[in-house]
């Protein structure tokens, strides 16, 4: 016969508490493991997070002589061009050409009935920012049925979106689709003496508006 003994012939069994510790050994150590990583991600993962409030809405002044030019004026809307300035998760600040149509509010309550669409029992604003600020309405250059920008026709007295007909009167209201909404109002008002907007982009094609941006 063999001298060689096998390995472990004679080793003895383990007992249910050697088991039990050596378990318990193996799970505390993952359990460290599982904090540690836990610890050093949370760091990482957060340095990773785009700002989410980089986005918002920014306050951004009117063109000076564009605001002079809309106190001036009688029945016509006014262009003004703004200098829109954002800044997106880790990009820097950025700055874009932008411009939106100013009108003159006279009657307050006829501009209520033509944009019925903007205000809620007793003329409450449905938009969480006043749609009348000063005796002024700004919109948003932006046709609500696709995107395109829209122009103003002296001659016909109507807002006309060249991309798909859609046109609106001179308080934004739609006279003629497929557009399914008014003319979006912008946040307007006046700091220091400098008129100031908030741009604002709204979902397309949709009877309400939902806020898809706060940049251009």
């Amino acid at each position: 016969m063999s001298s060689h003994a096998h390995p472990g012939a004679n080793d003895e069994p383990e007992t249910p508490e050697v088991i039990s510790r050596r378990q318990w050994m193996a799970n505390a150590t993952i359990t460290i493991s599982g904090v540690i990583g836990l610890t050093l991600a949370i760091p990482i993962v957060g340095s990773l997070l785009p700002d989410v409030g980089a986005g918002g809405a920014t306050w951004t002044p009117l063109d000076e002589n564009g605001w002079k030019q809309l106190q001036n004026a009688t029945d016509t809307p006014v262009h003004i061009d703004i200098n829109l300035k954002s800044k997106d998760a880790y990009l820097p600040e950025q700055s874009s050409p932008q411009s939106a149509w100013g009108i003159k509010v006279k009657d307050p309550q006829k501009f209520m009935r033509d944009r019925s669409d903007l205000f809620g029992p007793g003329g409450k604003d449905t938009l969480p920012y006043p749609i009348v600020n000063m005796g002024f309405v700004l919109f948003s250059p932006i046709c609500p049925h696709l995107g395109c920008y829209y122009q103003w026709q002296g001659s016909q007295n109507r807002f006309f979106c060249p991309c798909h007909g859609s046109m609106y009167d001179p308080n934004g209201a739609l006279t003629h689709g497929p557009a399914v909404r008014g003319l979006d109002p912008l946040p307007l008002r006046e700091q220091s003496g400098v008129a100031q907007c908030e741009w604002i982009r709204y979902a397309p094609t949709i009877p309400n508006r939902l806020v898809v941006s706060y940049t251009a």
